[in-house]
C-alpha cells in the first residue's frame, strides 16, 4: 500500500513539509509506503474549464506537475493534501493543482482514503481546510479524521515541532489513515469491492 502526500508549499522543507513528514513517519511504522510530492516554486496553471480532459484523463496543460501527479495517483491507495495558509485560504497553486487533478483524473482518487492539512502562523486554518476538503467529498473519498482540526501552527519548522497538539493530530491522522487502508484491503480479500456509482444526473435550477 502507498500514500501520496502533496506539499502545496513553495518551501520544500518548511512548515507544511514538517507536518506531512510527521504523518508519513506513522504510516511507515504501519508498514505503508509514502512519497511526498513537492509543488515547488514554479507557476501552476489554473483550470480553464475547456473540457479537454474528458476524453484523455489528462489535463491539456502539460507544463507543470498536474499530469505527473494524476499518473502517480492511479497506483496509490491514499492521499494527504497539505498547504500553507495565505490570506485565510489555501495556496492558490495548490487549489489550481487540485482542481485540475480532480477534473482530469478523478477516477484515480475515487474511493481512496484522504485527508487535508494546513499550516499557519496563527489563523485562517479552518477556512483553508474547508476549501480543500470539498474535493474529497465530491469524489467519494473516505476521510481520514483525527482528534482535532488537521492543522499545525508555527512560523518555522522548529516552531511547528513545538506545537505538540498539532503534531499529535498529524500522528493520529496517520494511524487512522493506516487503519482505513488496512480495512479496505481486508474487505477486498473478502470480495467486498467499491460501491457502484450511479451516472451523474445534472439538475439546473434556472430554466
Amino acid at each position: 500500500m502507498k500514500v501520496l502526500l502533496f506539499n502545496g508549499s513553495p518551501r520544500a522543507d518548511g512548515c507544511t513539509f514538517t507536518a506531512l513528514s510527521e504523518v508519513a513517519s506513522v504510516l511507515h511504522e504501519e508498514g505503508i509506503e509514502t512519497e511526498i510530492l513537492q509543488i515547488g516554486n514554479r507557476p501552476v496553471q489554473d483550470c480553464i474549464a475547456c473540457g479537454g480532459c474528458e476524453e484523455t484523463g489528462k489535463c491539456v496543460f502539460s507544463g507543470d506537475c498536474v499530469n505527473e501527479w494524476i499518473e502517480k495517483a492511479a497506483s496509490s491507495d491514499g492521499f494527504l493534501f497539505g498547504t500553507p495558509v495565505y490570506y485565510a485560504h489555501p495556496s492558490g497553486r495548490m487549489l489550481s493543482a487540485m482542481d485540475r487533478m480532480f477534473y482530469a483524473g478523478g477516477e484515480n482518487f475515487a474511493h481512496k482514503p484522504a485527508a487535508v492539512i494546513a499550516s499557519a502562523r496563527r489563523a485562517g486554518t479552518t477556512a483553508t481546510l474547508d476549501a480543500m476538503a470539498k474535493h474529497l467529498g465530491i469524489s467519494q473519498m473516505p476521510v481520514a479524521s483525527s482528534t482535532y482540526w488537521n492543522m499545525v501552527h508555527g512560523n518555522s519548522p522548529e516552531e511547528v515541532r513545538k506545537d505538540l497538539e498539532g503534531m499529535q493530530t498529524m500522528r493520529n491522522i496517520g494511524r487512522n489513515m493506516a487503519w482505513l487502508l488496512k480495512c479496505i484491503e481486508a474487505g477486498r480479500r473478502e470480495g467486498i469491492g467499491t460501491p457502484r456509482t450511479e451516472k451523474t444526473v445534472y439538475t439546473n435550477f434556472i430554466r
